[in-house]
C-alpha cells in the first residue's frame, strides 16, 4: 500500500500560492482518507488547446498539478479537444471564433510536449474530453442541460456584463461551463485545479457530480500571474509574456528584468520551492545576508534549467553577469581599494573576524554602513544608516536598504551609487 506524507506536509506544498480552495475541510477529509487507505487521489486540471505555445502563466496550474504528482496523487492533464470547439468564454466580451478539428489537434500534440516539461510523463494521465462529450447523445446533452437555468448562466459575470450591454451571447457558449462540468463526472475527479477566473465553471462540475451521485470534488484555484511589468496578466499579446520554449539566455535575461516584488510572486508561482523556504529567503533579505539581486539570479536559474537544462541555465547565467559586468566596467566611475583584512567592514563570528579569505563554511558578510564610510560615500556610520534607510543606495543598479550583504555579491566590479556620486570597489590583500 502506498505510503503517503502526513496531512500537514501535504497541505504545506499544496496550498503554497493558491488563491482559494472550496471547501478547504473536504481537501482536508479527502487527504485524510487517501492516507488511511492509501489510495491517491484524482487530481484533474483542463487546458482546451487554443494556441500551439505555451508562456509561463500557463504552467502556474502545470506546476500546481507537479506538487499533486510528487505527493504521490494521480494526476489527470485533461486536453479539451472537444470544449476548444466551443472555446472558453470566461474573460471575453465578443464570441470566440471557431477552431477547426485540424488546428486543434496540433496544437494538442504541442501541449503534450510542452507540458512534460514540468509533469512526470510515466505518472500523468493525458485524457481527451471527446472521449465521452463526443458520444453523448442529444437526450443525454438535454438531460444535462435541464439542470441548469438560463438565470444560473446569466449569473456569470462576463455574460451578466454582456448582457446588460446588449452583446450577443451564442447558446453554444453556455453549453460551456456545463460539458467542462461533465467533465468532472467523467473522470471522478477529487480535485479539480482552475485558475481564479474559472470559478463559475468549477462549481459547475460540483454541481453535476451531486446530481450524478458522486462525492463532489474540491476546487483549488491559482491566481492569474502578472507579466513582465508586474501590473497586467501575463499574455503574448500584451508582449509582457515568457514563452516556455523561449532560448535559455533569452529566458533568463527576461527573468532578470522583472522588479523585487514580482520576484516573490514568481518564487511562490513558478518554482517548487515550500512557501516555508521562500519565507526564509525573504528574511534573508531583509537581514541583508542575501542581495535581492543574487536571489533573483536563483530564480532564474531554477526556472531556466526547469524548461531547458541546468547546463544551459549556467551558461545564460554566465552571459548575462559578463553582459553585465561589461556593462558596469563601462561607467565613469573612480576606483576605491578597500582591503580584503579590514575588519571593520566583515561581520565578526563568535571570537574571530570573518574575512573573505575564511575557510568557514558560512556566508561572508559585509557590513554595508561601515563600506560606505571606508569609501567616502558617507561621513559616518550614522550618516549611512540614515541614506540606507531612506533608500538611497545603490549596488549594482539594485536600490540597497538592508545592513550586511554577502561579499561574493562584492568582489568583482562592485559600483555603489548614494545620491548622484558613486565608487567602484577594487579589493586588494
Amino acid at each position: 500500500m502506498p505510503t503517503f506524507p502526513s496531512l500537514e506536509d501535504q497541505l504545506d506544498l499544496i496550498t503554497k500560492g493558491t488563491a482559494e480552495i472550496l471547501p478547504l475541510a473536504s481537501l482536508k477529509e479527502r487527504i485524510q482518507q487517501s492516507i488511511a487507505s492509501g489510495k491517491p487521489l484524482r487530481i484533474k486540471a483542463g487546458f482546451d488547446p487554443t494556441a500551439p505555445d505555451l508562456h509561463l502563466g500557463h504552467t502556474v496550474l502545470i506546476r500546481k498539478l507537479r506538487h499533486f504528482q510528487q505527493l504521490g496523487h494521480t494526476v489527470i492533464f485533461l486536453i479539451g479537444d472537444s470544449t476548444a470547439l466551443i472555446g472558453d468564454p470566461t474573460g471575453r466580451n465578443v464570441t470566440r471564433k471557431p477552431l477547426t478539428p485540424e488546428q486543434i489537434a496540433a496544437n494538442a500534440e504541442t501541449y503534450k510536449e510542452q507540458v512534460f516539461k514540468i509533469l512526470d510523463p510515466k505518472l500523468t494521465e493525458v485524457r481527451y474530453n471527446s472521449e465521452w462529450l463526443d458520444k453523448l447523445s442529444y437526450y443525454d446533452l438535454v438531460k444535462l442541460l435541464a439542470q441548469f437555468t438560463v438565470s444560473q448562466m446569466l449569473e456569470r459575470e462576463d455574460f451578466h456584463k454582456r448582457f446588460n450591454d446588449e452583446q450577443p451571447i451564442a447558446l453554444h457558449e453556455m453549453i460551456y461551463p456545463i460539458a467542462q462540468g461533465y467533465d468532472s463526472v467523467a473522470l471522478h475527479a477529487d480535485v479539480e485545479l482552475g485558475g481564479t477566473d474559472q470559478k463559475f465553471n468549477l462549481m459547475r462540475g460540483r454541481d453535476l457530480q451531486r446530481h450524478f451521485g458522486q462525492p463532489q470534488q474540491s476546487i483549488l484555484m491559482m491566481p492569474i500571474i502578472e507579466g513582465l511589468d508586474g501590473v497586467q496578466k501575463m499574455s503574448k499579446s500584451l508582449n509582457n509574456a515568457i514563452g516556455i520554449h523561449e532560448a535559455p539566455a533569452e529566458m533568463y535575461g527576461k527573468l532578470m528584468s522583472i522588479s523585487d516584488e514580482l520576484m516573490w510572486r514568481y518564487w511562490t508561482l513558478l518554482t517548487d520551492l515550500r512557501g516555508s523556504e521562500i519565507e526564509q529567503m525573504k528574511a534573508a533579505v531583509a537581514a541583508g545576508a542575501l542581495h535581492p539581486m543574487q536571489a533573483k539570479k536563483n530564480l532564474a536559474h531554477a526556472i531556466t534549467a526547469d524548461f531547458h537544462s541546468p547546463t544551459e541555465a549556467d551558461a545564460a547565467a554566465e552571459g548575462w553577469t559578463k553582459q553585465f559586468q561589461q556593462k558596469s566596467v563601462a561607467e565613469d566611475v573612480p576606483v576605491v581599494t578597500v582591503s580584503l583584512h579590514n575588519g571593520d567592514i566583515f561581520m565578526s563570528s563568535s571570537e574571530d573576524e570573518l574575512h573573505p579569505s575564511s575557510t568557514a563554511d558560512m556566508p561572508q558578510l559585509v557590513r554595508v554602513p561601515k563600506l560606505l564610510q571606508i569609501i567616502g560615500l558617507a561621513a559616518s556610520s550614522n550618516e549611512a544608516f540614515r541614506k540606507l534607510r531612506e533608500n538611497a543606495v545603490t549596488i549594482n543598479g539594485q536600490k540597497f536598504s538592508g545592513q550586511l550583504l554577502d561579499f561574493e555579491y562584492l568582489k568583482e566590479n562592485a559600483i555603489i551609487r548614494l545620491g548622484k556620486r558613486a565608487v567602484r570597489i577594487e579589493w586588494v590583500n
